[in-house]
């Protein structure tokens, strides 16, 4: 596939989980609530994550921003449901090497994440991206 072709196919995946956002919406009773916000934009992001012991069951969000930002929101909430947290927070590192242009191992399934490495260009843009993903990390550390 041309790089032109992959870059229409990823902007396509961006656009569908912007308009169509996976895992929108809040965790009730014990879930863990992290809030953080990108100032310099104005994106925000309320992200509440359920445990139980060292698996993240469910994760939802809420927020306001541009399209990179809650099409990754969308993107973290899907990978992560289901895994542990050694596990999530990896592909965390995985993500951010990704939006600084580093080689990762590419033995992780990186499903529709992978359309959001085309932002890595756009430096402006990477606290966009990032912003659910430092949500995530701030909750499950302190977790």
């Amino acid at each position: 596939m041309s790089s032109n072709n992959l870059d229409t196919l990823y902007r396509q995946v961006i656009m569908d989980h912007y308009k169509n956002p996976r895992n929108k919406g809040v965790l009730a009773d014990d879930s863990l609530t992290i809030n953080m916000n990108n100032p310099t934009c104005g994106d925000r992001i309320q992200l509440t994550l359920k445990l139980e012991g060292d698996k993240v069951i469910d994760a939802k969000f809420e927020g306001e921003g541009c399209s990179i930002s809650m099409s990754s929101a969308s993107m973290m909430t899907q990978a992560i449901k289901g895994r542990n947290i050694e596990d999530a927070l990896k592909l965390s590192e995985v993500f951010s090497l990704i939006m600084q242009g580093k080689d990762y191992e590419d033995d992780i399934d990186l499903g529709d994440i992978e359309a959001l490495q085309g932002v890595a260009k756009f430096p402006a843009r990477i606290k966009c991206a990032t912003l659910a993903w430092k949500a995530m990390e701030k909750g499950l550390k302190e977790e």
